[in-house]
């Protein structure tokens, strides 16, 4: 004899309401579903055989709040403290000066790379007498790094031109 408590009838039932579930008829109308027969039948639905279907609703998204007017409300993310304008002063100066510096180490390594490349005949050095490859693959490794300065070059005067200008 089996004696069934409280809890874990409720749990045998809890168990055995999903395949009850299962065996409701699901209309699809369009790019919409339903398991109301009245609704599918006034719509046109057709009933969908087989499989189990799970549809899972996109969250709505959040209602936005009007833009608020000023600087300060377009470039500030929500929630983001307030900086005193000669705190941001200073920040800016010290970015300015970070990308000074390394727009002179760019310069520099940039003439450093130019005359060792020659104007794309650089000295030939060690084992390159006797491997012209190694020669032709240093000169590319050459015109690459020289690109690849000349474009860092180009990316920190951008970011210098979008600094507020020095007071």
């Amino acid at each position: 004899m089996l004696l069934v408590t409280g809890a874990l009838a409720a749990a045998l039932l809890a168990l055995a309401a999903p395949s009850q579930a299962q065996s409701t008829r699901i209309y699809r109308c369009g790019n919409e579903y339903t398991n109301n027969p009245q609704d599918a039948q006034l719509r046109g639905c057709k009933p969908i055989d087989g499989g189990n279907v799970t549809i899972i609703e996109a969250p709505r998204p959040a209602p936005q709040a009007a833009p608020r007017t000023g600087s300060a409300a377009a470039t500030s993310p929500a929630g983001s403290p307030r900086v005193e304008s000669a705190e941001q002063r200073a920040r800016d100066a010290e970015a300015r000066t970070i990308l000074e510096a390394e727009l002179r180490k760019a310069e520099v390594r940039l003439t450093e790379l130019q005359k060792e490349y020659n104007n794309g005949e650089p000295e030939k050095v060690g084992p390159e007498f006797r491997n012209h490859q190694k020669y032709l693959d240093r000169v590319a490794e050459l015109k690459a790094a020289i690109s690849r300065t000349e474009s860092d070059i180009a990316g920190i005067r951008r970011e210098i031109a979008r600094l507020p200008p020095r007071s």
